[in-house]
């Protein structure tokens, strides 16, 4: 039986927290949750531990001591995930910009082709975002387009935060090699995929707007992603070495 995690960062989503699990748990496939909390201060892990005691195997809560970054809490996740010997890891915001619904078809996607990962994406059928003004809508629209004409990757929602990964995948990554910790951190992670030559696929999603909450973009994130982007570039045209053991594995599989 094909088992699949999904990693849900959180950081002050205590008005969120519960409906996602609930929404997650109601996906007609099967997944078990890993919410990686950077101490919340609004009391979002008690939340998660209240809940534990409906869900007691299907629900884990890994408490960090402090607000380490999204990139990081990912990581954290993944390690956690291949510990535990899962088949697939996907992120997801916590604050319903990704439909738990679309869950099963990316599951499907990747389980049912044999991808390494998995992209749901906003960009590769038009532009389906709900709810964004248009300024950001045009920020972060341009963003991918740089970033794909940047890297050379031809991907078209190459900033996606709704993204699954094969198990084999995520062994193939040394994330101690993982430069960003901001929203960059998506771009990083799949221009290294797309550096091993791993199979993968954007299937359309519509991106929701939060309604509780507040966001956590910063400019700071941005200037993250704008400028790092070609210094990660030009890192990888060192060390194309690195990329190789991945893509003669996957075929000989």
């Amino acid at each position: 039986m094909t088992s699949a995690l999904v990693i849900i960062p959180t950081y002050n989503e205590v008005e969120n927290i519960r409906l996602i699990i609930k929404a997650v748990f109601e996906a007609s496939d099967k997944f078990d949750i890993l919410v990686v909390d950077d101490n919340s201060p609004d009391g979002t892990a008690d939340a998660i531990v209240t809940l534990q005691k409906e869900h007691l195997k299907t629900l884990f809560l890994e408490k960090r001591k402090g607000k380490l970054g999204l990139g990081t809490a990912y990581i954290h996740g993944f390690e956690w995930a291949l510990n535990k010997g899962y088949d697939y890891v996907f992120e997801m915001d916590a604050d319903f910009s990704h439909d738990p619904k679309d869950l099963p078809k990316l599951l499907r996607t990747i389980s049912s082709k044999n991808l390494d990962m998995v992209i749901g994406s906003r960009y590769v059928t038009g532009v389906n975002v709900v709810n964004w003004p248009m300024g950001r809508v045009l920020l972060s629209y341009g963003a991918s387009k740089y970033v794909r004409f940047i890297t050379g990757m031809p991907i078209h929602d190459t900033t996606a935060g709704f993204v699954g990964y094969s198990n084999r995948l995520l062994k193939s990554f040394n994330f101690d090699n993982i430069r960003f910790i901001g929203y960059a951190f998506q771009i990083e992670m799949k221009y290294k995929a797309y550096l091993k030559k791993a199979r993968y696929e954007e299937v359309p999603v519509i991106f929701t707007d939060r309604t509780r909450g507040n966001s956590k973009m910063s400019k700071g994130i941005i200037s993250e992603a704008i400028f790092g982007v070609i210094l990660m570039k030009i890192k990888s045209l060192f060390s194309k070495k690195s990329h190789a053991n991945f893509n003669t594995e996957h075929q000989s599989n």
